[in-house]
């Protein structure tokens, strides 16, 4: 009886190898999770540069006209070509002396945040922020009257959207999803609160009146608005005429290269 007892243990011992075997023959390997590409030489952080301007970076947040965070926003750091920084950061230490200092909103974007506008804009249905961020354009003519295209000069590297704010800087509130929507071209005290100088318009503002030179924007706005264009200017970027906070150093240091690595400090590790 002990033999039996050896031996039916031998056999279930076999059973159990033979089936872990024919398990392993038959079960794929493990899927290698595909790294994400990292910036090229040539990329920087911005803080590393000029940990001085001041950084809100909106696409991490849901106060967005798409009403969530940004595909490809990963972290809340401003990334740029290293000319472009170094401009910003001449422009910076101009305004420090005159009691400004410059805040970015947007700076390096990759084409999988692009691709997700173009999936929000051609969605209709979805207007949730439209209160705010578009409220006389119809959504259906976005891209025809330009405010959403599938490329971007951002994913170039060297586009940047930023503001003037007056020191000392009260930190601005962050935004409450679901709060009461006010239309971005409103008067500024009664839009969603920011310490920019006054613009006539918060950011993202799909209107003509966020037009750089529109007409109908006049005394302290319309000075900041060229204050703020005078500077970068002087610092070697060009305005997009119809955004206000759109600047482009020139010239490009990738001038037909679209990236889409992450907005990650890992992108741009140890620069």
């Amino acid at each position: 009886m002990t033999g039996m007892r050896t031996a039916l243990r031998a056999l279930a011992t076999a059973a159990a190898a033979t089936a872990l075997l024919a398990t392993s023959a038959v079960s794929p390997a493990p899927a290698q999770a595909r790294p994400e590409p990292k910036a090229p030489d040539g990329f920087v952080a911005l803080r590393s540069v000029d940990p001085t301007i001041i950084q809100e970076m909106r696409y991490t947040t849901a106060h967005t006209f798409l009403g969530e965070r940004v595909d490809g926003y990963r972290q809340p750091v401003c990334i740029l070509t290293r000319p472009a920084a170094r401009a910003l950061h001449l422009a910076q230490n101009r305004l420090l002396r005159q009691g400004y200092s410059l805040k970015v909103y947007d700076c390096y974007r990759p084409q999988r945040a692009v691709d997700h506008f173009v999936r929000w804009a051609k969605d209709l249905d979805d207007q949730s922020m439209k209160g705010e961020f578009y409220p006389l354009v119809d959504k259906s003519r976005l891209f025809e009257d330009g405010y959403i295209a599938e490329k971007s000069g951002h994913s170039r590297g060297s586009t940047v959207d930023l503001t003037l704010v007056r020191l000392p800087a009260l930190p601005t509130r962050p935004y409450r999803p679901g709060e009461r929507l006010t239309p971005c071209f409103a008067p500024k005290g009664e839009r969603f609160p920011d310490n920019s100088a006054d613009m006539g318009t918060g950011y993202d503002c799909f209107d003509t009146l966020s037009h750089t030179d529109d007409p109908r924007i006049q005394g302290a706005q319309r000075a900041n608005r060229q204050f703020l264009k005078r500077t970068l200017t002087e610092a070697g970027f060009v305005n997009l005429p119809e955004e206000w906070w759109h600047f482009t150093y020139k010239p490009e240091l990738f001038p037909d290269t679209y990236f889409d690595f992450p907005v990650d400090r890992r992108s741009v590790a140890g620069r």
